[in-house]
């Protein structure tokens, strides 16, 4: 490797179990802090009452597909980046960034005027009733600041995949506390209401947006470089984004999806207080995976390293060894969750409006618990599937443990048999456990094939020389 080598990227190229704990722990952090300020925006918006929750409830799945598409072309980025470093070649690492930086921009706006417009009937079409208004004033203040988004997801892809946790880290901390302390501000003192919550998300966003540019374009102190004078669109490299990164989107997308259609089916057997309690309760099992995607975070990039330099056992160590310390962590969160699930409750249930679901969200909170460890297999695995450019394996996983047994255990224990919302939380994890372990098992496979040489040719396509 060259002398431009940077600290992040000889932890990348090191021990594979020492690099997991050292990239892994600032983006815990970090996610735990972002974490809590989702808890927080939840908790300053059930002051405004159940429909206001619901609304948030609404715009959640519409967000989430944005949010999917700058989140996947970050993961395209980062796995494209981190196999040419394996592979150590700085020239291609450098313009797939400048590429990426060229992408979000397209991709933004092309996103962001149709769903600012058309927000209205969005939400009338998706069931949202009389909770449309709030929906629409929080939702739009959001769609304004995709470009900001799309460039903060990409950008702390690019530093992930060349090691460099700590500033990653960094910018997430300080955007999520700066979010905390301006929520209220906005909420209530400038009397905003809900739209204030998302106003003070996008002002959050682009003070970590600006902190990043200047560390690309100003400092320059990353390993990749960005030079777009003379700037050409290469199809390789567009390819090799995308074979990553459409598939990772559609994985966020079928996320999104399968929140859709959760609210279609609890709507089934409730109302939307129903959606209150699943948009609610599914920010505090955010909590518990927290650890699982500061992880994966770093399994991807470390993947990709190790695939980039052909170096295939690093892939099984790393795959096995970050499986094992999320599930520590995660059974013992999910035990903590549903020892405390009362207490948790109350925090969300201020208001005497929203304190009506305060007994049903204490089930939820119970139940989903349970759906905690079973995501280190799946996750870790798909993480795995993503460093190497594999995209549509993790896709075809994601598919099978979201859109199809999520919403087909759910709309069979809730509906069918009419256990209500019980049955959809139990289906819910169900589904996880066992598309986790179809997942786990089919990577494990892939890596084997690997060391085994059986699927050498596979390896090759997948790098762009």
């Amino acid at each position: 490797m060259s002398d431009t080598r940077t600290e992040g990227v000889r932890t990348l190229l090191g021990d594979p179990k020492k690099a997991i704990i050292k990239l892994s722990i600032p983006m815990i952090i970090a996610m735990l802090v972002q974490t809590a300020y989702n808890l927080f925006d939840a908790i300053w918006v059930s002051g405004l009452g159940a429909d206001a929750l619901a609304a948030v409830g609404f715009v959640f799945p519409i967000f989430f597909m944005v949010l999917g598409m700058s989140v996947g072309l970050g993961v395209g980025a980062g796995s494209a980046i981190s196999r040419r470093i394996g592979a150590n070649d700085k020239e291609g690492a450098d313009s797939v960034a400048v590429h990426s930086l060229v992408l979000l921009v397209i991709i933004s706006t092309v996103l962001t005027i149709p769903l600012f417009v058309f927000a209205p009937q969005i939400f009338e079409a998706i069931g949202a009733g009389r909770t449309t208004g709030l929906a629409v004033d929080y939702s739009r203040a959001l769609f304004i600041g995709n470009i900001i988004l799309f460039f903060s997801n990409v950008a702390n892809n690019i530093l992930r995949a060349e090691g460099d946790a700590k500033r990653a880290m960094w910018v997430l901390v300080i955007g999520s506390v700066l979010n905390i302390f301006l929520d209220p501000i906005f909420i209530y003192t400038f009397d905003m209401g809900i739209a204030g919550a998302a106003w003070a998300t996008v002002l959050s966003f682009s003070v970590s947006a600006g902190m990043m540019l200047y560390w690309f374009l100003h400092k320059k102190d990353s390993y990749v470089s960005f030079r777009f004078k003379g700037f050409r669109f290469d199809r390789a490299i567009i390819k090799d984004i995308l074979q990553v990164g459409l598939p990772a989107s559609v994985q966020q997308f079928s996320m999104s999806l399968t929140a859709f259609i959760m609210n279609l089916i609890i709507l089934m057997v409730s109302d939307t207080d129903g959606v209150a309690i699943y948009s609610t309760g599914w920010r505090v099992i955010s909590i518990a995976i927290v650890p699982l995607i500061g992880i994966a975070s770093s399994v991807t990039p470390l993947t990709g390293a190790a695939f980039g330099a052909k170096q295939y056992p690093k892939i099984r160590v790393t795959h096995e060894y970050a499986i094992r310390i999320g599930l520590v962590i995660e059974v013992l969160i999910a035990g903590s969750i549903y020892l405390f699930a009362p207490q948790i409750t109350s925090v969300f249930t201020l208001s005497s409006d929203a304190a009506r679901i305060g007994d049903d969200l204490i089930v939820f909170l119970q139940i989903a618990s349970l759906f905690c460890p079973g995501v280190a297999w799946g996750m870790m695995s798909s993480s795995t599937f993503q460093g190497v450019g594999k995209g549509m394996n993790a896709l075809a996983a994601t598919i099978l443990r979201t859109i199809v047994l999520t919403s087909l255990l759910a709309y069979l224990f809730g509906v069918v048999l009419g256990y209500g919302l019980e049955g959809i939380w139990w289906g819910l994890v169900l589904a996880n456990l066992t598309g986790s372990l179809v997942v786990y098992t089919w990577a494990r496979a892939f890596i084997t094939c690997l060391i085994d040489g059986r699927c050498q040719r596979g390896a090759k396509d997948a790098v762009v020389e």
